[in-house]
């Protein structure tokens, strides 16, 4: 929080929000080893380059880039690895980043398969599988289970496989318990 603070971001502009990096890697185990290397995000390397294949992919994207225009020089990443859309993303189930996040939106929650509902499948699309994904964290997955609840049942939606979203769906090793999840993920 100290190096947010030296950066200047604040928790009084969602442009600006404190960012934290992911931490964990293990979003799939029934229990979590933090004696294990394996289970710790490689610190050392950006969300597009945790993976060999995704990385490829985007020094790919930059070699290969051509404007015709030439207004828009090669690059990497084509996103931010935060947003005031993607604070208001992972905050959407309380008030009132829910309002701030329909007003972004236009009036409606977004389609719910690209809602954040999974802290998995977050961290596959950041850190794998999505290469107009490369966000990072908020200070809220160290410290507030509440965020993780939709205790104002709002109707965000059903996927395309029918799944409802509601409370997002945690990790195996965090035991459906929200303060288990922020308990181990501060650890």
């Amino acid at each position: 929080m100290h190096l947010n603070t030296l950066a200047g971001r604040s928790y009084n502009d969602l442009m600006q929000y404190p960012v934290f990096p992911w931490i964990l890697a293990d979003y799939d185990s029934e229990e979590v080893d933090l004696t294990n290397p394996k289970t710790f995000r490689n610190l050392a390397k950006p969300m597009g380059a945790q993976t060999d294949e995704r990385l490829a992919q985007y020094k790919k994207r930059y070699k290969d880039w051509e404007d015709p225009n030439g207004e828009t020089p090669a690059y990497h990443y084509g996103t931010h690895y935060s947003s005031a859309m993607i604070v208001a993303s992972y905050l959407v189930r309380m008030e009132p980043f829910t309002q701030i996040f329909l007003r972004l939106q236009g009036g409606h929650f977004d389609l719910a398969d690209r809602m954040f509902h999974s802290v998995r499948e977050a961290w596959y699309s950041a850190s794998k599988h999505n290469m107009a994904d490369v966000k990072e964290l908020i200070p809220e997955f160290f410290y507030l289970p509440e965020f993780l609840f939709n205790s104002n049942n709002f109707d965000l939606g059903c996927k395309q496989n029918g799944t409802k979203l509601g409370d997002v769906i945690l990790p195996p090793w965090a035991k459906g318990d929200p303060r288990e999840f922020i308990r181990v993920h501060r650890e």
